[in-house]
């Protein structure tokens, strides 16, 4: 059976975000045509030879370009291998994740930088690299410690020589597509929910397309690049595919995702709440790979025990959120119509019900049912450490809440109309749900960063 998304052949056209990108990186550094730049219906719009300045933006931004941009750009001082070489260097000097990789691999730590060699880089893959490390360093960044996590994930794992240049490859670029979206999208403050998350959503397929049209990389750097946001469990996007139809290298990356974020965002001990996360959803991520990440994570723990943070005084406000969520479903539910045809049928009733019952197992599991949390908290008080893994525990928790309110208005976009009455009604759960969580969360600062 075919798979659309690996199946679809043309690129997507130059975004406006992506073309101001371009011309404003041109206002700093020297870009130049070296070819003719032609609309889809054969209009010149810019001569070759010519400096690219951000007055061109207007001009360009009007037209559907015949082929990407980058394709007839050159610019002074491209990334190139040394310059990739030089920027993982200093991050391993100086970044708390990528140096914590090489403390573990101890005198092989230079092979989590070594693919960058030899890694296949054609001018505009080399040019869209240039526009993110001008415009969006932080993305540069997030790319390169991305790099290092997959590179120590495969090492562990034992993978050769040549498959390591490959995932090297796929983890770089892996967020490409990143550049054609709105940079208000790397703004933590915003908040784009329902419908507005579909441009979210295509960026592993824009990404994906980019480098099929690079015509260097093997298929498996397009199909792990798609893959970078599916989770084991089938939850992830953009094809929401589960276990082994996740490849190999898409496993590798969909984990070091996750690493990376947690490592990014400003959060207090990054170590102790990715190895909470990783052991509360271990269904969403390959068992394998995070066996390799754990002990990593319990020594950083051990190390960072003296400097434990108090869990504040808000986590009862937290949990108490949770607990409101699950009764608010189940009292919705009572009042639906023919529930349990509903719950049988592949709709939001059923899509929502699903992951909170997910959800609530997971919870079970790791010993902090919701029913149960205000007795732990209470046992826990004047246990700072305690206090602090339930606050983790309860913060992830109401994440995957938001994460559920967010797919069902997703998937269904008649949730947000509120066309039918049974849609009303989950529309109701979610904007109840996610007013609670903000509150909840803001109370005690910005909940678990998540990719």
């Amino acid at each position: 059976m075919t798979d659309p998304l690996l199946e679809t052949g043309a690129s997507p056209p130059d975004s406006a975000h992506y073309l101001r990108a371009v011309t404003d990186m041109a206002e700093r550094c020297a870009v130049v045509t070296q070819d003719a730049i032609y609309s889809d219906n054969g209009i010149k719009l810019v001569e070759k030879g010519a400096r690219i300045d951000s007055r061109l933006y207007d001009r360009l931004v009007q037209h559907k370009l015949r082929e990407p941009i980058d394709s007839h750009l050159t610019v002074e001082n491209a990334v190139d291998a040394p310059a990739l070489m030089a920027a993982a260097k200093e991050l391993l000097a100086t970044a708390p994740l990528p140096r914590l990789l090489a403390q573990a691999l101890g005198a092989a730590s230079e092979r989590l930088i070594a693919p960058l060699r030899s890694l296949p880089l054609t001018e505009p893959m080399a040019f869209k690299l240039t526009v993110m490390r001008a415009q969006r360093p932080d993305l540069y960044q997030h790319s390169l410690q991305f790099m290092m996590v997959a590179m120590f994930l495969a090492l562990k794992s034992g993978l050769g020589e040549r498959e390591c240049v490959s995932l090297a490859a796929a983890a770089l670029l892996h967020d490409v597509g990143v550049l054609h979206m709105d940079p208000a999208w790397r703004d933590r403050q915003n908040k784009v929910t329902g419908a507005e998350r579909k441009h979210l959503v295509a960026h592993p397929i824009t990404a994906m397309l980019m480098i099929r049209d690079a015509r260097v990389y093997p298929r498996a750097v397009e199909v792990a690049v798609l893959e970078h946001h599916e989770r084991m469990d089938g939850t992830g996007y953009p094809r929401g595919i589960a276990g082994k139809e996740i490849s190999a290298m898409g496993q590798i990356l969909l984990l070091a995702e996750v690493v990376t974020a947690f490592y990014e965002k400003p959060t207090d001990m990054p170590g102790q709440q990715l190895s909470l996360v990783l052991r509360l959803n271990h269904r969403k991520f390959p068992a394998a790979l995070v066996s390799h990440l754990l002990p990593l994570l319990q020594e950083e723990q051990e190390r960072d025990a003296a400097q434990a943070p108090l869990a504040g005084e808000h986590i009862e406000a937290m949990a108490q959120a949770l607990v409101d969520a699950f009764g608010q479903w189940e009292h919705a539910k009572t009042a639906m119509p023919g529930v349990a045809a509903l719950l049988a049928q592949n709709g939001p009733v059923s899509f929502v019900d699903a992951r909170l019952r997910a959800l609530l197992k997971a919870l079970t599991e790791a010993g902090t049912h919701p029913d149960h949390q205000a007795l732990l908290i209470e046992q826990l008080q004047g246990d700072a450490a305690g206090l602090a893994e339930v606050a983790f525990v309860v913060r992830e928790a109401l994440w995957q809440l938001e994460s559920i309110v967010n797919g069902c208005q997703r998937r269904w976009p008649g949730v947000l109309e509120r066309s039918q009455p049974v849609e009303a009604a989950v529309a109701l759960w979610c904007d109840t749900v996610r007013a609670q969580v903000h509150e909840a969360t803001g109370r005690l600062g910005a909940a678990a960063p998540r990719a």
